[in-house]
């Protein structure tokens, strides 16, 4: 039995029903097929549960892409202040958490339910469980999808599928493969936002500081990040690193001030004056946490007094604290990235409405295009923002 619909959705994420959204308040007959036993689970998980779900701050130069110029249209059309006009309306309470973060006071389920509240009142038929297996075009550029149970048929095919990250949560590589069927090129994708692992000596050495968290700048030759890491039992994570993930490559190393606006040398200095047999490590530790200070200095060098330090080990001790270079052996990977970085080319879309140029009523939006935003609420404001663009068109 064939089902016919004016646009079919593939993918019940923020993107998807964003857009399956927009399409039914313009009196289209919308279907959404999702794959997995509930809609919305990035949602759902994101955020530690209170789903983060835009930020004050949006702007075109916080997302990686090959073509930095795509996602401005988009954003710039449906903004932040739209989301948050909505989540107003279902008076959804929430706060900034930081650097314009905003989070559910609650659970990351109010948003999910605005959704889907939003679906129901604008006849969006959502089918759960439901696997696609086969799209074809037919000759007067409509397509057929076929799922395991039925097949249906539309005039407009959107692709919301997402990325590789978080396999868990039912990450496939579906939308890449469907983008080259339809001869649009893909670029190679990677793990972003994602923890950093170390090699089996640094890892070693620094053992004893999973746990510590620590406010940090760290920079690599691209971009550099004010903000904290976490030392694991795996390597290095927190919102710095994981920042600067995305713009890390294989091999390079990375630069950590462990002591960000703070001026170690003219502090020890002024330290020695005013208290010149304390410890090296008894002052360190007034700014760091003791097991880092410990772990950090040599045996012999924590206990010196500071009366005793030579213009080169302040010279050496302002280096290892303040220009901290460590060379991470890889990442986490997709397990547990927040994003994939790459994904179906811009250059092949319309950036106003997610339209592939070579093949008419075949749309991308989300996560599965060439596009990855900070940490912060920027993933999902790309989702809402491309999906509202796709649903005035569909």
């Amino acid at each position: 039995m064939q089902q016919d619909f004016d646009v079919i959705v593939i993918g019940a994420g923020a993107a998807g029903l964003m857009c399956a959204i927009e399409a039914g308040k313009r009196g289209r007959r919308v279907i959404v097929l999702e794959g997995s036993n509930k809609p919305g689970k990035k949602i759902l998980m994101s955020g530690g549960g209170r789903c983060n779900f835009t930020n004050y701050y949006i702007g075109p130069e916080k997302y990686l892409s090959h073509n930095p110029h795509f996602c401005k249209s988009a954003l710039s059309r449906y903004t932040q202040w739209d989301f948050i006009e909505l989540v107003d309306r279902y008076q959804i309470p929430y706060h900034e958490k930081t650097a314009g973060q905003l989070f559910c006071d609650n659970k990351a389920k109010d948003i999910l339910n605005i959704l889907l509240a939003e679906c129901e009142k604008h006849h969006v038929d959502i089918r759960l469980k439901t696997t696609v297996t086969k799209i074809t075009r037919t000759p007067d550029n409509r397509f057929n999808v076929k799922t395991e149970r039925q097949s249906y048929t539309c005039q407009s095919l959107v692709i919301a599928t997402g990325g590789l990250s978080i396999p868990s949560l039912g990450a496939s590589p579906f939308g890449y493969e469907l983008a080259k069927q339809f001869g649009l090129a893909v670029f190679e994708t990677r793990a972003g936002l994602v923890p950093l692992t170390l090699h089996n000596h640094d890892k070693d050495h620094l053992s004893s500081l999973s746990g510590i968290s620590v406010f940090c700048e760290v920079t690599n030759h691209e971009q550099s990040f004010l903000e904290n890491i976490l030392f694991t039992h795996r390597g290095l994570s927190g919102p710095a690193i994981l920042q600067l993930s995305s713009y890390w490559k294989p091999g390079e190393t990375i630069n950590i001030d462990l002591l960000p606006n703070y001026d170690l040398k003219e502090e020890i200095q002024k330290a020695i004056k005013d208290n010149p047999k304390q410890r090296l490590k008894t002052f360190l530790s007034q700014q760091l946490a003791k097991r880092l200070v410990e772990t950090f200095l040599q045996p012999n060098l924590a206990e010196t007094p500071l009366s005793t330090l030579t213009h080169q080990d302040i010279t050496d001790i302002t280096q290892q604290f303040k220009q901290w270079k460590i060379k991470p052996n890889g990442t986490e990977g997709y397990r547990t990235a927040e994003v994939t970085l790459g994904g179906v080319d811009c250059n092949m879309l319309s950036s106003k409405t997610m339209e592939a140029t070579q093949v008419p009523n075949l749309y991308f939006i989300g996560e599965v295009l060439d596009i990855a935003g900070w940490l912060g609420g920027y993933n999902f404001q790309w989702a809402w923002s491309s999906g509202w663009a796709a649903g005035q068109v569909v």
